[in-house]
């Protein structure tokens, strides 16, 4: 079991013992050591699963390859949980699907939900999509208003487009300098970009 599987698997084996509900544990072993892609996928579609089962079999399924996942687990990616957005953004790069790049791209410039942009943005730098350098450029420019409280999902963008090297990247980034928060990590992203040093 890799250590992501691990991670997530313990998660939610407490989520499932602790939702009231007598066979969740054991329905969740059940999800875990199955390899009955058909009975993890109907999971996602049968009416009542809890969410714990419907991640756990998302997860699966999306680090199998399986693009039933899909669906399930961009819905994930944008929850308002860390962890499951995590969770989500891991078994999406395995996933193989090419609507990815684009979906994470919407969740990341949707500016109703920046709050949860954070691991859609590290989504598209992982998975270097055409999509990838125009979305974070956007979702930074954004960030960059006076008094902006979504901090975190600026630096990811600055340190983001400074991975990807893209040098339509130099303008926003020359721009994020003159922000205290993220003026090293601009400083840095900078130096990456070819011409931009």
């Amino acid at each position: 079991m890799d250590e992501e599987l691990r991670v997530l698997t313990e998660r939610l084996r407490v989520e499932a013992a602790t939702s009231g509900v007598p066979d969740a544990p054991t329905a969740h072993d059940r999800l875990v050591a199955t390899g009955d892609h058909d009975e993890l996928a109907a999971v996602l579609t049968e009416p009542g699963q809890p969410l714990w089962a419907r991640e756990l079999a998302a997860f699966r399924l999306g680090t199998a390859g399986d693009r039933r996942a899909f669906e399930s687990l961009v819905l994930l990616l944008n929850h308002r949980d860390p962890p499951r957005c995590a969770a989500a953004a891991h078994a999406l790069a395995r996933l193989g699907d090419p609507r990815t790049a684009r979906a994470a791209a919407a969740l990341a410039t949707n500016e109703l939900r920046v709050a949860y942009a954070l691991h859609p943005v590290r989504l598209l730098v992982e998975l270097r999509a055409p999509e990838a350098v125009p979305a974070l450029i956007t979702t930074l420019r954004r960030r960059l208003r006076p008094h902006d409280p979504h901090r975190r999902v600026a630096l990811a963008c600055v340190e983001g487009l400074g991975a990807l090297g893209d040098e339509r990247a130099g303008p926003v980034l020359n721009d994020a300098l003159a922000h205290p928060a993220l003026a090293q990590a601009a400083v840095r992203a900078l130096a990456r970009i070819p011409g931009q040093r």
